[in-house]
């Protein structure tokens, strides 16, 4: 069975009374995101509480329902020359899925894309929400501008909980200046060593790398900016680092499009194996690569480093033996659980968390659990 309100108040009545029949609930939007048919109860569907609240382009901020589509909010961004600076991906290219990505799931995932090294993630851009508890009680936090979000950041915590602690209703969001211009350095014929070496070199100077992604033997650097000169400058100051390697320019669409593929994960798509999302910190990335790369499958590096996407054989204990903070994201057949056990204080504050906003257990149950 699949629940579809229309907006905040027959959502909050709908669980509520869920929570009294403590009845288990998928809580989804887009479907592009996670998958979920793995867990128990029935679907509630928030696609149809849409629409943007208010936008004001002078201020840099946006409100917006969880349904509406974030296509629909970037182009009317893109309208007045800006844009969610975080990059969010979209997965379904990665999981298979042909619904249309939401804003509401782009921050119950805290969904960050290639930009996240420089602009921070999601959460970091996020200015106050809406939402619906696992009681029913309609609860909100932060503001609609920059100068009034003060107090408790309920957001943060929130904002990639992936809806166990409550349902979203309404999102505030910074908004920032659209880069016009944009160039990829990309070097050639390196290894993942080279590349983090490469990462490591460009990030540490002022020239505003705004991402640093590796693959299949090629290094990508991009950087953005107002005017060609200053582009040109940055470029030329980079290139410097770079002696000996052999290195290609790439432009305007050609780097728009090479860095939509890699924020989506195209070389990933079009396959059911086994997907996993791994957090690193950036100088173990080589290591941690190789050794995923020996369980048979293939390899890419984002972040600088700092995230690892793996795809290939290999069961659960064998990869997070390996990597402990994986992600299982496409499951390709692997049961159990998809996001790494935690450690027991963790895992205490976590459960400590969810008695409070879920007591009886029904948004996603069983989702985020190791």
């Amino acid at each position: 069975m699949t629940m579809t309100p229309r907006n905040e108040a027959e959502l909050a009545e709908l669980i509520a009374a869920r929570h009294a029949a403590r009845a288990p609930l998928r809580i989804t939007g887009g479907g592009t995101r996670v998958q979920m048919a793995h867990l128990a109860g029935d679907d509630l569907n928030v696609s149809g509480i849409s629409g943007v609240v208010t936008y004001a382009p002078g201020e840099m901020t946006l409100i917006a329902r969880p349904g509406t589509s974030l296509a629909e909010i970037e182009t009317m961004l893109a309208a007045e020359g800006q844009a969610l600076a975080f990059e969010p991906p979209d997965m379904r290219g990665l999981l298979g899925g042909n619904g249309v990505p939401t804003i509401g799931g782009v921050v119950a995932a805290n969904a960050s894309g290639p930009r996240r090294l420089f602009a921070g993630a999601c959460r970091d851009h996020l200015l106050g929400l809406r939402l619906v508890d696992g009681r029913g009680r309609v609860l909100k936090n932060g503001g609609r501008v920059m100068k009034n979000v003060t107090g408790l950041d309920l957001g943060k915590l929130i904002c990639g909980a992936h809806g166990t602690l409550g349902v979203l209703t309404e999102v505030a969001l910074k908004t920032l200046p659209l880069m016009p211009e944009r160039m990829t350095l990309a070097i050639h014929g390196v290894t993942a060593t080279d590349a983090v070496g490469l990462f490591s070199a460009a990030l540490a100077t002022p020239y505003e790398v705004t991402g640093a992604a590796f693959h299949d033997g090629r290094a990508w650097l991009r950087i953005e900016g107002l005017a060609q000169p200053q582009l040109s400058y940055r470029r030329d100051r980079l290139l410097g680092l770079f002696a000996g390697r052999e290195v290609e320019e790439l432009d305007g669409p050609a780097s728009t499009a090479l860095w939509r593929d890699l924020r989506d994960g195209a070389h990933f798509s079009g396959t059911e194996a086994p997907l996993w999302r791994v957090l690193v910190k950036p100088t173990d990335a080589p290591r941690i690569a190789a050794a995923l790369e020996a369980l048979g499958g293939a390899t890419s590096l984002d972040w600088g480093g700092g995230l690892i996407w793996y795809s290939g054989p290999g069961a659960a204990p064998a990869v997070r033996g390996i990597a402990p903070h994986a992600t299982l994201i496409r499951r390709g057949g692997l049961g159990g659980a998809a996001f790494p056990p935690q450690a027991a204080p963790v895992a205490a504050l976590s459960q400590g968390l969810r008695r409070t906003f879920d007591p009886a257990a029904i948004l996603n149950p069983g989702l985020m659990e190791g």
